[in-house]
């Protein structure tokens, strides 16, 4: 028999199975997570099964997409889990004020760790493969499932292949990377397929890889997997939760096809409305914008903080512009609090938010009126993703994001001499 990829290793290892691609199996799960919105259909369902089993521990409850509550019926889901959190004593529900954007939660509180099956309630649980997880989106009824049993059923995906070598240029990491995959190869490219990672992935900081990883579902990937290196092991340091065993593909592992990528020959890219497959070179952009939004699951971490705090620095945001800095988690704000970011970003004329997924999903704290134009580092930007039908998102990194809320246009750092 040949070797295996890493995501058939972790599902041979959760199953017992001699897991390969294609095939279905049973496997216990490590975590489940549901947020606000998907939790409660989650909780109505797992009531339906009408069993006393509770695999709570193993649960995580993190309230996000509308946080703080935005009207009634968004403060009546955040009840719904609230209530379900206390009256079933479960250990993992994260209430406002300690929590933040539910892939951020996952990593920093230590849920996520090498050689672990996780599976959540939203599509882009595939972030936690930057740590060397096979990690998953899934439904609220499946998430139910998951409550009672402690297991779930998996197509074992097919793998991707990609290669890596050099080093990101300035100003480029890992959203410029995930973009140009995602153009390179289309929204299906991966179908039910799991990315993995090889070369000089050294190179490649963590929370780029999270960036990259976070968006392999927008090329249909089932996850996003990166090696455990020393840049893991230092990230998730002491908050990781138990013990964990990190996983390596075999030599001889089967992939159904091959990527191959320089580094150095990257450049800061930007997609157009209205897939993420629509990326070119910010250099070839000329396009006025009316918000430039700095956060999400995908760029909200402290890093990206830092890197728009750097761009944005004893200059202003272009007049009739709004940016809007959202980070990822109540640690991150935090950190910029105490590194002096948020004085940086309010001084440049920002507005700075406490977590929330808010404007990402088009909920509120942000969202576009009709004909507007947003650069955004967020995930997707489909058709009415961010507010109005008609307006416009375009995706790319912070540094991006940060130049063009001081231009007033979709820039690239360099390109701001003289603002």
């Amino acid at each position: 028999m040949t070797g295996k990829t890493i995501a058939e290793k972790i599902l041979s290892n959760h199953s017992g199975k001699d897991a390969r691609a294609g095939q279905i199996v049973i496997a216990d799960v490590d975590y489940v997570m549901v947020n606000d919105v998907t939790g409660p259909i989650a909780f109505r369902e797992y009531a339906k099964l009408g069993t006393d089993e509770l695999y709570r521990d193993r649960m995580v409850l993190i309230p996000d997409h509308y946080v703080p509550a935005k009207d009634i019926d968004s403060a009546a889901q955040a009840k719904e889990m609230r209530t379900f959190a206390q009256e079933h004593q479960c250990p993992n529900y994260f209430e406002i004020g300690r929590s933040g954007v539910c892939h951020q939660i996952m990593v920093e509180e230590g849920f996520a760790a090498p050689g672990r099956l996780i599976v959540g309630a939203d599509s882009h649980t595939c972030t936690y493969g930057a740590v060397n997880a096979l990690s998953t989106g899934i439904g609220s009824t499946e998430a139910a499932a998951v409550f009672a049993t402690g297991k779930l059923w998996f197509k074992v995906p097919e793998t991707i292949k990609v290669v890596l070598k050099g080093r990101f240029g300035p100003y480029v990491g890992g959203k410029d990377l995930i973009l140009r995959i995602i153009t390179d190869i289309g929204v299906d490219g991966a179908n039910y397929k799991a990315f993995e990672f090889h070369g000089d992935v050294q190179n490649v900081s963590v929370p780029d890889r999270l960036a990259v990883s976070n968006m392999a579902i927008e090329a249909g990937g089932k996850a996003g997997i990166w090696p455990c290196d020393d840049l893991t092991r230092e990230y998730i340091g002491n908050d990781v939760r138990g013990e964990y065993t990190p996983v390596e593909a075999d030599e001889d592992a089967v992939y159904c096809s091959v990527l191959e990528y320089d580094l150095s020959e990257l450049e800061p890219f930007v997609s157009y409305p209205h897939l993420p497959s629509n990326g070119r070179p910010v250099k070839d952009a000329d396009v006025r914008i009316d918000q430039a939004y700095l956060g999400s699951c995908t760029n909200g971490r402290i890093e990206d903080m830092r890197i728009g705090a750097e761009i944005v620095r004893g200059r202003h945001v272009a007049p009739g512009v709004r940016m809007i800095v959202v980070p990822a988690s109540q640690r991150v704000m935090r950190q910029m609090a105490d590194e002096g970011l948020i004085d940086v970003f309010l001084e440049a004329g920002a507005f700075v938010s406490g977590p929330t997924c808010g404007a990402c999903l088009g909920g509120y704290m942000g969202i576009l009126a009709p004909d507007e134009v947003a650069v955004a580092s967020t995930n997707r930007n489909f058709i009415g993703r961010m507010g109005a039908k008609d307006s416009y998102v375009y995706l790319a990194g912070p540094a991006v994001v940060a130049a063009s809320a001081i231009a007033g246009r979709i820039v690239t750092p360099d390109q701001l001499e003289g603002f």
